[in-house]
């Protein structure tokens, strides 16, 4: 696909997009003390209709981000705490029998926009499951009825880099389900003394909400109609090529530490989320700039290293950043 131009109107919905981006930013700040990266990826998901995947100890305030988003972004927001002994229809809901002895489907907290699977390494596979399956087909299954889950719908899933006892890793092919994966770094000194401030006195801070869920409808598929040179799309496939090290120009630092690479999804979600960072900072189309800005957050959690790389300390980032 070569590049098409964009219409007046959506170049003014471009316009529109940043300065509401910038106010929501704002908005977000008056919680969040710091986590830049982590908040623009996190945004830059909800717009490309993805998923993301928080990893940080805990107390990083990870809870408190996702409910802060999802007010600034006027949505429906449920947190499931996942648990080794939560079943799948503690997720989707179930059916009961109501007074005239007819089935009734009661509703889980997964009919919500924003979902937060908190800790979602804790459960059991046939229970991350049942989100998976939610997060890939927009719809759930229960007792042979199809219900839809109404859009815009998004799962921010966090779990802990600390490999405690009971928990679950999730599978490769499940964390390929997730468009980024975000990584919460510890505060900087100032960062962390303004959160003490913040956090012990009684000053509440209110968050406005900045869209409607239609609008964030509207500007997901404003970000699908944004044009891509050809270049920009080949630079993001041969960028997800040189992570496999079975292809024919792999570099050394792939064939010595990694196991697998990523697959086509994470080329289609760098060119996604490329589009979207290109229209947050008012571009009317993509560049290679934007690929490598996205790309540790899409590709850091599709290579799989192997043994060498764990007794070496070789982190995903330092891989990626070798190849960009």
């Amino acid at each position: 696909m070569g590049k098409s131009k964009l219409s007046m109107s959506d170049v003014t919905a471009i316009e529109n997009l940043v300065k509401k981006h910038a106010q929501l930013k704002s908005e977000i700040a008056k919680v969040i003390v710091g986590q830049n990266e982590a908040i623009n990826h996190v945004l830059l998901s909800i717009l490309c209709g993805g998923h993301s995947l928080l990893i940080g100890v805990p107390g990083l305030a990870k809870t408190l981000l996702v409910n802060t988003v999802s007010e600034a972004l006027g949505l429906d927001f449920k947190r499931i705490q996942f648990t080794p002994d939560l079943m799948p229809s503690d997720i989707l809901g179930s059916e009961i029998l109501d007074e005239n002895r007819h089935f009734k489907f009661i509703k889980g907290p997964i009919f919500s926009n924003i979902i937060l699977a908190d800790e979602i390494n804790r459960t059991p596979p046939k229970t991350q499951a049942a989100l998976l399956e939610a997060m890939q087909e927009k719809s759930v299954t229960v007792a042979g009825h199809h219900y839809t889950l109404e859009a815009p719908f998004f799962v921010l899933a966090t779990q802990n880099p600390i490999e405690q006892e009971g928990t679950y890793p999730l599978p490769e092919a499940q964390l390929d389900r997730f468009m980024f994966s975000i990584n919460l770094e510890y505060p900087s000194f100032d960062e962390e003394v303004q959160v003490v401030k913040n956090t012990t006195s009684d000053v509440h801070q209110t968050v406005s909400s900045i869209f409607s869920s239609q609008e964030i409808i509207e500007a997901q598929r404003l970000i699908r109609r944004i044009p891509v040179a050809d270049n920009v799309v080949e630079y993001a496939v041969r960028l997800v090529g040189k992570t496999r090290p079975n292809s024919n120009d792999v570099s050394e630092i792939v064939a010595n530490y990694i196991d697998w690479g990523a697959g086509p999804r994470a080329s289609q979600n760098l060119v996604l989320a490329a589009k979207a960072n290109a229209a947050v900072n008012g571009k009317f189309s993509p560049d290679i700039e934007d690929v490598k800005t996205v790309a540790p957050g899409i590709l850091r959690h599709r290579i799989v290293k192997n043994y060498k790389a764990e007794a070496e300390g070789i982190t995903e980032d330092k891989i990626i950043k070798e190849l960009l």
